[in-house]
This record gives C-alpha cells, sequence and structure tokens, in this order.
C-alpha cells in the first residue's frame, strides 16, 4: 500500500480547498475545477481530497452528498486552530474542551457539512485509564 486518504464529494471543490487550507494550512498537490487533493506540509502521509460529486469518474448511483462522518484531525496546537477557527467565523458546534479518555478538542463544520474533530492528545484522566485499555 502506498497511500490511503479519504476523497469527499461535495458541491463545491473550491470551498472545501479553501477552508481546509486557511484553517489546517493543508496545501494542494493535485487541483482542478473538478477535484483537489491537499496534504499537510510536514506530513505527506496525511491528505484529503475533495471530488465534485457529479463528475464523470463518480458512479451516477453513488453522487450523493456526503453525510454521517466526522473527520478527525490530531495536531499539537488546538487552541491556536480554535482560535483560527472562531476567526474565520466557522460554525463551532462543540466548544473547545478536555476529555477524560485524554483528548483536548473542538469540533466544527466544513462547507460539505462533515463534522471535523480537531484534537491535541493530553492525559487521560485516572477514572478513564483504570477502566479502559489504552493503548
Amino acid at each position: 500500500m502506498n497511500s490511503l486518504y479519504p476523497v469527499i464529494c461535495t458541491e463545491d471543490v473550491a470551498a472545501c480547498s479553501v477552508f481546509y487550507q486557511e484553517l489546517l494550512g493543508l496545501k494542494p498537490v493535485f487541483e482542478a475545477d473538478w477535484f483537489v487533493q491537499l496534504q499537510a506540509p510536514s506530513n505527506p502521509l496525511v491528505e484529503i481530497a475533495f471530488v465534485q460529486r457529479a463528475h464523470p469518474s463518480v458512479p451516477k448511483a453513488h453522487q450523493n452528498a456526503a453525510a454521517g462522518v466526522l473527520i478527525t484531525i490530531e495536531l499539537d496546537n488546538v487552541d491556536e486552530i480554535h482560535t483560527r477557527a472562531i476567526g474565520m467565523n466557522l460554525p463551532i458546534v462543540l466548544g473547545l474542551r478536555d476529555e477524560a479518555w485524554g483528548q483536548r478538542h473542538f469540533i466544527t463544520q466544513d462547507p460539505t457539512g462533515l463534522l471535523l474533530d480537531v484534537v491535541k492528545v493530553i492525559p487521560a484522566a485516572a477514572e478513564f485509564t483504570d477502566n479502559y485499555a489504552i493503548g
């Protein structure tokens, strides 16, 4: 296997590209009016792509709007990204908070309507580690 990344069907490829570039600093590795593939500059294995859902490369029976997906991105600067998201007037679906299972995170929504969970790993609370195996 050489690569694995999601390709999200959308009505607005350009809006998705701008969203992920401005919020997370991803950079395009391929751009067309119907498709964009973005990559993290610090890690070429971190990628996401968007395709115009009505494009002929998408089988007709599957040209549906994306739904029911929670995209998680793990990084170290969650507070900075949260501040950036607020500055971009993005919807904050779940406010910035620390979770007992070892995450500091918030959730916003991308232009496709999918949820983006922006996460920093933090130490899990003792009551959590006592009850669950954490690897």
